[in-house]
């Protein structure tokens, strides 16, 4: 697999998540009792596996990358992508920090989880679609050639260390956790 496909193959399993997230908070917005647990258990994904695993092999590799062959960094896509994870890590840790408080049975916490789900979810299907849509494909006509290669290696000893520390299987476990929770069937 390229760089670009083992991105947007992670990309899929986070759209898992998100979707539930999304149901959940709806759900949690209609009244039903979902337990906070849920909600720190989808932000412990969200950072370890979206945040940790995924953007770190953006952020670290792909994007620096793109940036060695001329694309800007302070400007123009790298950077808008940039922003939204720093975005995308405040929306997470404000549900984050709203279903603990929730969990300590402050009931107006609630509505903070809501709004922090629903915040985070649209941001980041709609990233998702930038970087599937715009940003990987100029990355394919950025890096080529040996560049290529050596950014595939980067990426394979990266997936390496993950699998070798138990991270991929772990976060996978994770998501089909909250998948269960709903009464959902895995995807993909």
């Amino acid at each position: 697999m390229t760089p670009t496909e083992i991105l947007s193959d992670e990309h899929r399993q986070i759209v898992q998540v998100l979707d539930c997230l999304e149901e959940a908070a709806g759900r949690l917005d209609d009244g039903d009792n979902i337990d906070a647990d849920f909600f720190l258990a989808a932000a412990e994904f969200v950072k370890g596996f979206a945040d940790g695993c995924h953007h770190r092999k953006e952020e670290d590799i792909l994007f620096v990358a793109m940036t060695a062959n001329d694309m800007p960094q302070d400007g123009g896509p790298v950077a808008v992508m940039l922003h939204e994870h720093d975005l995308g890590r405040q929306y997470t840790q404000g549900f984050q920090s709203a279903a603990e408080r929730m969990k300590d049975g402050d009931a107006a916490a609630a509505s903070d989880v809501v709004q922090n789900v629903f915040d985070y979810v649209g941001l980041l299907r709609e990233h998702i679609v930038k970087e599937d849509m715009v940003l990987f494909p100029m990355a394919e006509q950025l890096i080529t050639g040996h560049e290529l290669q050596n950014l595939s290696r980067e990426f394979e000893r990266v997936v390496a260390e993950d699998k070798a520390q138990g991270e991929s299987a772990r976060y996978q476990a994770l998501a089909q956790k909250l998948l269960v929770a709903l009464d959902r069937e895995t995807v993909g």
